[in-house]
């Protein structure tokens, strides 16, 4: 039944990543996209009938922000899957340690320092912003409660996103001037310049879902509280902190290339969870597909609903997870 499911949650999530390829303002057959990308497999080599012009157009454009928004919606979910597993807290997301203020602080930063001079400065503040602000949030809570309370270092990141927020306020209120470009990349937003960015991404994706994967008995032991998880020869703050730096490192880099795309942390390892259970061995991998179908289709929605305008899918995935943020919120109100 395990595998079943897996391989059901994969042939979903190429489903939605071959919709998403085909759809698009130049035309294409799926007959000849999907032999163009059948072609592109190591030793085959098959006439898909796409001209030139729309074979750069599927595999300079369309493929490229496909699949950048299937490794940060995947990176995104299985983030917030380790960081509700580590709190135990069905409503920890991604960013609970400040990593979208920090990311959007440096972003802000180097906006309105006119530094923003090459396709590789927002997303490179961002990052740093986010490491930043959230080796911030580690050391106070650290030096308050030894690493050892969970309370302490959500209070911590609250603590460290009003400080950082607070700072870009400030920078947006004196530079109005920037602020449509601010916003553009606070609303999130997936378009690539050729494939940079994902080969930017890719390695953090792949260290942050394979160290999670990893771990994903560990993650079922700590459920069952610090001081069970101790008797049975675990150390709870060391794995917590390397949950968190791991899926932190992950959810930076994917926020980096893509802007602030909220609730995909929150929905998809929660909804993944309301289907199969609490159980990692088979939330996480689920987490992971379910995570990057969810974001594709979000992104295709986003850029057809309204075309040939474009919304930010920040606008798309706050639409949706709100109201199911609301509905685990009551769902989980006898143990919060």
């Amino acid at each position: 039944m395990r595998a079943g499911v897996i391989v059901a949650a994969a042939a979903v999530l190429l489903a939605v990543m071959f919709v998403a390829t085909l759809t698009g303002s130049a035309g294409m057959s799926a007959r000849g996209v999907a032999l163009d990308l059948i072609g592109a497999l190591p030793g085959v080599d098959v006439d898909s009938g796409l001209t030139a012009q729309q074979h750069g157009i599927l595999w300079q454009i369309r493929m490229p922000r496909v699949v950048l928004g299937a490794l940060v919606g995947a990176t995104l979910a299985v983030a917030g899957a380790a960081y509700q597993g580590v709190f135990r807290n069905p409503l920890a997301d991604p960013y609970l340690l400040g990593v979208s203020s920090g990311a959007g602080l440096g972003a802000t930063g180097v906006i309105v320092a006119g530094l923003a001079v090459s396709a590789y400065a927002i997303p490179a503040a961002a990052f740093v912003g986010a490491i930043i602000a959230v080796v911030v949030t580690l050391a106070l809570g650290r030096s308050v409660g030894g690493g050892r309370s969970e309370t302490v270092l959500i209070l911590a990141g609250v603590a460290v996103a009003a400080f950082a927020n607070a700072g870009q306020t400030f920078l947006m209120q004196r530079y109005s001037e920037n602020l449509r470009r601010i916003y553009s990349w606070l609303l999130g937003r997936l378009t690539t310049d050729g494939w940079t960015d994902v080969w930017v991404l890719a390695p953090y994706a792949a260290v942050t879902v394979l160290v999670v994967l990893l771990h994903r008995r560990t993650l079922d032991v700590m459920l069952v509280g610090d001081t069970e998880a101790a008797s049975l020869g675990m150390d709870p703050t060391r794995v917590r902190l390397l949950l968190i730096g791991v899926a932190t490192l992950g959810t930076a880099a994917a926020v980096s290339v893509s802007g602030l795309i909220g609730f995909v942390g929150i929905v998809v390892p929660h909804a993944v969870r309301m289907v199969v259970g609490p159980g990692h061995r088979l939330l996480l991998p689920l987490s992971v597909l379910i995570g990057a179908a969810f974001l594709v289709a979000a992104d295709l929605l986003a850029r057809t609903a309204l075309a040939p305008a474009e919304l930010p899918i920040g606008v798309v995935t706050a639409a949706i997870g709100a109201p199911f943020f609301l509905l685990v919120l009551r769902r989980s109100r006898g143990a919060l």
